[in-house]
């Protein structure tokens, strides 16, 4: 009830901004069974929501340090292996209605070569924007908005990259592949730019709560 009447810790906001990151990339990975056109560029609908993956990471980064952020990420790791497994047990299992059986594997069923890219991207991605979040924190202190951004391109900058060569080398001409990872990578920049107003309001408020009951390890 403290919770409720009070406004919270940051330690009481960890674990809700664990589950809201775990949560957006489990979301992002079901979306991306679906894709969009745009001036003939194809994206993935995973673009629509996977961002803020990397924005929450920058969230995490900033206020709760390197290591608690990393273990986040791992997390993250763990339960998206756990649900691929479950849908794939889930598609394995006969079912009652053959038409709603077949949706279900189309959209919840992936190939290993995309679920190994994914893998791989979000890891190294997400790894390397919290890790350019704490050293430019520790050279920049007043530059919010340079240090997300710079490690947004790094971080979704090298997710595209990895992805889209591991999950498409081969079946696609370079030029395409080329075209893809900037398009994506381009996207994904200009979403967390658009929302970096958000993004430093939920920072500014979280530096204002109340850290004494929280332990930070860097």
């Amino acid at each position: 009830m403290s919770f409720l009447k009070n406004k919270p810790s940051q330690m009481e906001l960890y674990p809700i901004v664990t589950g809201f990151f775990c949560g957006c990339l489990i979301i992002s990975n079901i979306l991306a069974a679906k894709t969009f056109s745009v001036y003939d560029i194809i994206l993935p609908c995973g673009v629509v929501i996977f961002p803020l993956v990397y924005i929450v990471g920058d969230v995490l980064t900033e206020i709760y340090g390197f290591t608690l952020a990393k273990r986040t990420i791992y997390l993250g790791f763990v339960i998206n292996v756990i649900a691929v497994a479950a849908y794939q047990i889930a598609i394995m299992l006969p079912g009652t209605d053959l038409t709603i059986s077949n949706a279900f594997s189309i959209i919840l069923g992936n190939t290993p070569r995309i679920l190994i890219a994914s893998f791989i991207s979000y890891l190294i991605g997400s790894y390397v924007n919290a890790y350019f979040m704490k050293i430019l924190k520790e050279k920049y202190t007043d530059y919010l908005f340079a240090r997300c951004s710079i490690s947004t391109l790094f971080g979704e900058g090298l997710d595209a990259i990895i992805f889209i060569t591991i999950a498409f080398a081969g079946q696609m001409p370079n030029e395409v592949l080329i075209t893809m990872i900037l398009c994506q990578g381009t996207f994904k920049i200009l979403y967390e730019i658009i929302v970096y107003p958000i993004t430093k309001c939920v920072i500014n408020w979280m530096k204002s709560l109340d850290d004494k009951p929280f332990a930070k390890i860097d």
